[in-house]
């Protein structure tokens, strides 16, 4: 309760600090409640509490006593004593020390709220700064210092609306808007305003003034300055709130506040106009001032009108912009502003009666509505004139001088008693030349006698009546121009005027600046009418020389040429219209009474049509010509499209033909046209439906069925696609049938290729052919036996193809450079078939295989001579390092490089498979060894057994179908039998036979012996190991009983320096034969074992090669160690699988591109 009191307390803050109020609660509670005169604690309902103090006091023992508890805030004398003592606090607010930017005030002002409400700036609510405002407002104990940036001249710190000053180069957008009448520079200098007859740049009133503001920042109760009006914009920031008072309540607010404070306007009558007193907007209107609140949020306006009381508070950190301006309709209210600011002798801003007749001066250059004002003003101050001096003259003062007050700075013409700025007159005195009153305070000049004293004036009483008949005349124009204007467009007098009169009146309207009024409206409204009617006018007339679209009805043309009559004023045109609209009716009824004669002749309609259009003019009957013609048009399209007898109808010639004849109007010949189409159409497409399904069915008929539809579509007398693809087809089943019968009827078995071909084409056909069944068993057959050859000699993932393989390499003489230079560049590559010079129609006749194998096997044998003499010249083994390319995989020669038996060249042991002997079975003859080795160009497949490749040929011929690969492996076999017949007569010679005797002697005394070195040597590097191939009976130890692998493989190592030979000698003549033998043989993809007895022969007539073993025997140990390192052992694996029974494991296969040799 005691909170509602205080806050509806009447004492006002008038500290300019702004030290509002901060209540803190009291920690300290009363003990006793003893009053402290008569030191009694008894009748607590009459002892009362100091709210300054908390001392008690009975209320009879005050002096003097109360008679009861008083109401709201009570003070003890001794309160009320430190309260008198206590010096008293000027008005005003004080000038902060500290001068901020922007930005720090900012902050400064943010940081002040955050920490005051105890949250973040932005989720503090507006009506709790509002309360706590006002509750600091109410306090007497609590004072909260606040900052506040106002009155900040923007000329000179700048505004927040763009202005056009020279300083910066303005945006499209920033030009609008600093020319924009809502821009608070342009505002208070408009054209309807007062202020910009003011030539002074007045801060605050024409010049805007910024404010930045932060929470509790406030501004007093006051109004404007001459009682103007005033706009607030807030550009960004917090909210501002608002109190405002209608200006009819302002002398009663005034009232109020000199009731509930009447010391402080005893000392300053002007108080309300220092911006320096607030007072709670509920205690104003619990004493019945009306007052308005409102929250300004940026980007709003806010608008105070003449005399309208207004203060308020920032909810925060925010920055605005305010200025005045003034309209005609203040003029009034700053006259009363004048006559109050007298009576409270202030000081005014300028003088009002030197704008009144600046303005009056000048009435050509007003505003209607200002210049009807300004009159108002002026009568009212000529008369008053009048009465002063006239008042002036009974007192006998006669005497009088011109001056020109405005020139003279306004504290040099200023009435000394009231303060108010003189033009129009003013009193003076000869004796006291710094005297100066206006004629309000003649009496108040001074004592001198009256003949000293004269009369100062601006204007005589005659040159002020001519200046206000100027106003008479300026504000009665419009009155005058009106009658004109009411004359011209109701046509009283009978006359209509031209367009130029019309226009002469606009004219003068704008010129004098007239305001906008109906009259106004109506005459641009007329002139616009009329204009736009002789702009139609003259189109409508010069369109009759061409052709142009239709821009009237006949209604349309009768319609304007009666808004002509009707326009207030004269058109030569409406002759010309008149003459148009009689052309028009006449066309209509020659149109009429052609369209009566039936039938109508299409000549004669399009001779009327052509008429019509010229007219420019829509007409009805004109739509009826049109729909007649197209009739007519269409009825012979459809004739000579169905009677012509060289061609049939398309079927989108006929759909077309009856979406047209929708778009005719009806009539007994259209629709027996369109039965007609309608009903050809829907055979048709009968006929093409079933032709369609014959096409798409995927039961297909047979040709017979195809010919007996075709043959009765014929009789239908349009073209269908369907049918005639049906045609087509049948065509191409019979000259399949055709070539079939050809090919199974020739001299020898059909081509695979041209077989697969007949087989591709029948199977697109949509008929149903029954020789295609056989031709597909036959295909088939033969792509089983090709895939049947290609597993027995083609390896894993390989590169070539059967064909390849099977034919001889007739370009094998190519260097290993140009091997690799293939390799980069597939394109480069040719087929085997290619080399052999065959083409796909050589490939179709067995005599030119054959041949061209024969010559192939010649040119290969003589390329891998050339090869292995040219790598014969290269070093043995190539030194590491940089150097020509090598290998399969174009690399330059590095350490473990492997040397091909047949081409001579080499490769790098981790690119290519080689022979691994801890997976045989070495026998102590070292010359059985299976170290040959082979690369990848010269062994292009498995090499099968010639027994295999004679069960494919018996496979073969059974086959009905010939393939280039079965020719081919009929060359390879003949070849492949004709070197085992030479080999089989060499090695029975005997010049050969002999060592093959001693060879088979010497190789069996080392198994029957089983203590060679080899033995000698597994014992001393492995006690475990009882010997190297096998236990006492030769057989070969298991993994189990001699432990894991690799001891195998250190045991060869261990046992090769032991190793001894040449076993054999050969001559020279033996040996030549015997090596160009083993050559041809290893260019055979076919294994022999004459080749391998060769093989073996002649490694026993040279050294053991100890560095191939070695280089073979570090490989394999390095692929087991890698193989182990990753989880796997291959060799483990393979004899899993041998025990098991599988096949033997194949060599490592190749995976490198595929290449050819041929010559550079």
């Amino acid at each position: 309760e005691g909170r509602e009191e205080l806050r509806h307390s009447p004492e006002p803050c008038t500290k300019m600090t702004m030290r509002l109020r901060r209540s803190h609660s009291n920690s300290q509670f009363v003990d006793s409640y003893i009053c402290r005169i008569c030191s009694r604690g008894d009748e607590d309902d009459k002892l009362l509490l100091c709210d300054g103090c908390d001392d008690n006091y009975h209320i009879f023992c005050l002096l003097p006593p109360l008679p009861e508890i008083p109401k709201g805030i009570w003070r003890c004398p001794k309160c009320v004593m430190a309260e008198c003592k206590r010096p008293p606090e000027a008005f005003g607010f004080e000038q902060a020390t500290r001068e901020y930017t922007l930005q720090s005030f900012g902050e400064m002002a943010d940081a002040f709220k955050a920490d005051y409400f105890n949250m973040p700036v932005h989720m503090v609510p507006t009506e709790l700064v509002e309360k706590e405002f006002w509750r600091l407002v109410n306090s007497i104990e609590e004072d909260v210092t606040v900052e506040y940036g106002a009155d900040i001249h923007s000329k000179e710190f700048g505004s927040g609306f763009p202005v056009r000053d020279g300083k910066r180069r303005l945006s499209p957008e920033e030009e609008e808007y600093a020319g924009s009448g809502w821009n608070l520079n342009v505002m208070p200098v408009l054209q309807q305003s007062v202020l910009c007859h003011i030539n002074a740049d007045i801060s605050g009133m024409k010049v805007p003034w910024l404010y930045v503001g932060m929470v509790f920042s406030a501004f007093c109760w006051h109004i404007e300055d001459h009682w103007s009006y005033s706009i607030n914009y807030l550009h960004w920031g917090e909210p501002k709130t608002w109190y405002g008072v209608p200006s009819f309540a302002a002398e009663h607010l005034e009232e109020v506040m000199k009731k509930l404070t009447p010391e402080l306007f005893e000392s300053q009558p002007d108080l309300l106009h220092q911006l320096v007193t607030l007072m709670n907007p509920n205690t104003l209107m619990a004493h019945g001032v009306p007052v308005v609140r409102t929250n300004q949020c940026a980007g709003e306006f806010v608008i105070t009108f003449p005399r309208a009381y207004h203060s308020g508070f920032n909810q925060g950190y925010n920055f605005a912009e305010a200025v005045n301006f003034c309209t005609a309709d203040w003029l009034p209210a700053g006259r009363q502003c004048i006559e109050h600011y007298r009576r409270l002798r202030r000081y005014c801003v300028f003088s009002h009666e030197e704008l009144i007749c600046k303005m009056a001066a000048s009435p050509e250059k007003l505003d209607l509505n200002l210049a009807a004002a300004v009159h108002k003003e002026m009568f009212v101050l000529v008369q008053e004139e009048r009465k002063l001096r006239k008042a002036l003259l009974e007192k006998g003062i006669t005497e009088a001088e011109r001056e020109a007050f405005e020139l003279l700075p306004d504290d040099e013409r200023q009435c000394d008693k009231c303060k108010t700025t003189c033009f129009l007159s003013a009193l003076a005195c000869y004796d006291c030349p710094q005297g100066l009153v206006c004629l309000y305070h003649m009496d108040d000049l001074c004592k001198c006698p009256r003949s000293k004293q004269y009369l100062r004036y601006r204007y005589t009483l005659d040159e002020l009546p001519a200046m206000l008949h100027k106003l008479k005349v300026r504000a009665e124009s419009f009155d005058t121009w009106a009658n004109k204007v009411r004359i011209a467009l109701e046509v009283e007098d009978g006359r209509k005027r031209t367009l130029e009169e019309l226009r002469a009146l606009e004219s003068e309207a704008r010129e004098r600046k007239f305001p906008e009024n109906e009259l106004l409206h109506r005459l641009k409204d007329c002139l616009g009418q009329a204009e736009r009617c002789v702009s139609e006018a003259l189109g409508l007339i010069s369109s009759q020389e061409t052709v142009p679209a239709p821009a009237l009805t006949v209604e349309e043309l009768r319609a304007f040429l009666e808004q002509m009559n009707q326009l207030p004023c004269v058109m030569h045109q409406i002759g010309d219209v008149q003459a148009l609209l009689e052309r028009v009716e006449a066309f209509q009824a020659e149109a009429r009474a052609a369209l009566d004669v039936p039938p109508p002749a299409p000549g004669a309609l399009q001779e009327l049509l052509e008429r019509g259009a010229r007219l420019g003019v829509e007409v009805p009957e004109g739509r009826r010509l049109e729909r007649q013609l197209a009739q007519a048009a269409w009825l012979e399209e459809v004739t000579a499209t169905l009677r012509s007898p060289r061609a049939r109808v398309p079927l989108p010639v006929m759909r077309g033909l009856i979406q047209a004849g929708r778009t005719v109007a009806p009539s007994p010949a259209v629709d027996v046209a369109m039965a007609e189409l309608q009903e050809l159409l829907t055979i048709a497409q009968r006929w093409e439906e079933k032709a369609q399904m014959c096409l798409e069915a995927r039961q297909k008929h047979p040709p017979a069925t195809l010919a007996a539809i075709i043959k009765e579509a014929e009789n239908i007398p349009a073209l269908l696609p369907n049918i005639q693809a049906l045609k087509e087809a049948l065509a191409k089943a019979r000259a399949w049938i055709a070539d079939v019968e050809e090919i199974q009827n020739g001299d020898h078995y059909p081509c695979l290729d041209d077989l697969e071909g007949l087989v591709a084409v029948g199977r697109d056909l949509p008929v149903r052919l029954e020789e295609l069944r056989q031709l597909e068993v036959q295909v088939g057959t033969a792509h089983s036996w090709r895939d049947k050859a290609s597993r027995t000699f083609l390896k894993k993932n390989s590169c070539y193809t059967l064909l390849e393989v099977l034919c001889p390499c007739a370009d094998a003489g190519s260097d290993s450079s140009k091997r690799l230079k293939w390799r980069q560049e597939p394109g480069l590559y040719r087929l085997d078939a290619e080399s052999l010079g065959l083409s796909a129609q050589d490939l179709r006749d067995p005599g030119a295989v054959i041949v061209a194998f024969k010559e192939g096997e010649q040119k290969e044998k003589e390329g891998m001579l050339r090869l292995r003499h040219a790598n014969a010249q290269k070093a043995a083994p190539p030194l590491p390092g940089p150097g020509p390319p090598s290998c399969v995989c174009g690399q330059p020669a590095g350490p473990g490089m492997l040397q091909c038996q047949l081409c001579r060249d080499w490769f790098h042991g981790a690119c290519v498979a080689w022979p691994r002997l801890g997976a045989q079975k070495p026998s102590p003859a070292w010359w059985e060894w299976d170290a040959k080795f082979l690369c990848p160009l010269c062994q292009r497949s498995r090499r099968p057994r010639l027994e295999t490749i004679l069960a494919l040929l018996v496979a073969l011929q059974k086959l009905p179908v010939r393939l280039p690969e079965g020719e081919a492996l009929q060359c390879l076999t003949e070849r492949a039998i004709t070197w085992q017949d030479r080999a089989r007569q060499l090695l029975a010679s005997p010049d050969v036979a002999g060592p093959l005797e001693r060879l088979a002697a010497l190789r069996h005394r080392l198994h029957g012996d089983g203590d060679g070195a080899l033995r000698e040597a597994s014992r001393n590097e492995q006690t475990k190991v009882r010997g190297i191939w096998g236990l006492e009976n030769g057989d070969a130890p298991s993994p189990e009983k001699n432990g894991p692998l690799p001891s195998e493989l250190e045991a060869l190592s261990a046992a090769l320096p032991r190793l001894q030979g040449p076993v054999l000698e050969l001559a020279e003549g033996t040996r030549r034969p015997l090596e160009e033998l083993m050559m041809e043989g290893d260019l055979l993809e076919v294994t022999l074992d004459e080749a391998q007895s060769i093989w073996r022969l002649l490694q026993a007539t040279r050294p053991p090669p100890l560095a191939l073993f070695r280089l073979l025997l570090e490989l394999e140990q390095a692929e087991r160690r890698g193989a182990r390192a990753r989880g796997r052992d291959p060799e483990r694996r393979r004899k899993r699988r041998a025990e098991r029974g599988d096949l033997t494991p194949l060599a490592k296969e190749e995976l490198e591109p595929k290449r050819s040799r041929g010559p550079e």
